[in-house]
């Protein structure tokens, strides 16, 4: 059994090997992984093209070292194909959903200004805008792993929760209503908050688009966690010069990096991350224990964990 290492953030190689002595573990750079895949078993890595795929001749199963796996329609051939993708769908969601609510209470709490003004060594004690999120409602978009936990801490905060999700989900407990695709306009307009936490798929690009913005809430908040894309960001630019929107915090953006041109940047009240919401020493390590269950469960033709659905892409 070959094992092809073409990630190496967070990889415990050594252990790797320490665990499973009699698995062969290569490591290359991803820029190489052409020249050692014909007779790998396993890729532990994503965004393989289907160049390689077809160079593989006894590949078996992919481990993309992330939750987002769009990069499988992009590879001809591996939804006919009898490879199984796996990824590390949950190991973000707290991390995530702790950065949803870090930029929310960033904009209802005033601290854009209150940090502005420590640096000027101002006091700026009589500034009296700020809101309170409790009693506030917030519309998850995509009621997944990430949704839930977002949905989780809203209620944690005594908010009213309305979700939205492509699938028949059961309605957790802390969540008051569970919509579906065509209840997304009951959602935009009830919410003061919309977490969007949707994958990304040829069915969900563009999905939240201008209309749907202008539809929110006045002084509404957006936040866009999952991925680029799926929400129009010239038009969440335009809200928020207009002053419908509070706010907007995006982790993830249609290119990335974030092109010097796009109207976000000079946009006011909005709060830009380079895309490390799911970043943390917790997610690290969930992440690697994750590939390394599944390489013992693959080492004895157990069923793997986390297997994602190539042909819906998630």
């Amino acid at each position: 059994m070959k094992v092809v290492m073409a990630w190496s953030h967070g990889a415990d190689v050594p252990a790797l090997r320490a665990a499973y002595p009699r698995i062969e573990i290569v490591e290359v750079e991803r820029s190489s992984l052409s020249e050692v895949i014909g007779d790998a078993d396993v890729v532990y890595g994503g965004g393989l093209t289907g160049a390689e795929l077809r160079a593989a001749h006894r590949l078996k199963w992919i481990h993309s070292p992330g939750a987002g796996v769009e990069w499988v329609h992009a590879c001809d051939g591996l939804a006919t194909s009898d490879v199984t993708v796996t990824n590390t769908r949950g190991a973000h969601a707290q991390t995530i959903a702790e950065h949803t609510f870090a930029m929310v209470l960033y904009f209802t709490r005033g601290l854009g200004r209150l940090i502005d003004a420590q640096r000027e060594h101002r006091w700026a004690g009589n500034y009296l805008d700020n809101v309170g999120i409790s009693g506030m409602t917030i519309g998850v978009i995509g009621l997944g792993r990430i949704g839930t936990e977002i949905a989780k801490r809203a209620h944690a905060f005594d908010m009213r929760v309305i979700a939205l999700d492509a699938n028949d989900v059961p309605r957790p407990s802390f969540v008051d209503r569970v919509l579906r695709v065509d209840g997304l306009p009951t959602l935009v307009a009830e919410s003061d908050v919309i977490a969007v936490a949707i994958p990304i798929t040829p069915e969900t690009r563009g999905f939240f688009h201008a209309g749907h913005i202008s539809a929110m809430r006045p002084r509404s908040y957006l936040m866009v966690l999952s991925r680029g894309g799926i929400v129009d960001e010239a038009a969440v630019a335009s809200a928020l010069h207009s002053g419908h929107l509070a706010g907007a915090g995006l982790d993830v953006f249609g290119n990335e990096p974030l092109e010097e041109g796009s109207p976000l940047w000079g946009a006011p009240n909005v709060l830009l991350t380079p895309h490390v919401s799911g970043t943390s020493h917790q997610t690290t390590s969930l992440n690697w224990g994750m590939f390394v269950e599944n390489v013992g469960r693959f080492e004895k033709g157990e069923a793997l964990q986390n297997v994602i659905d190539v042909r819906r892409g998630y």
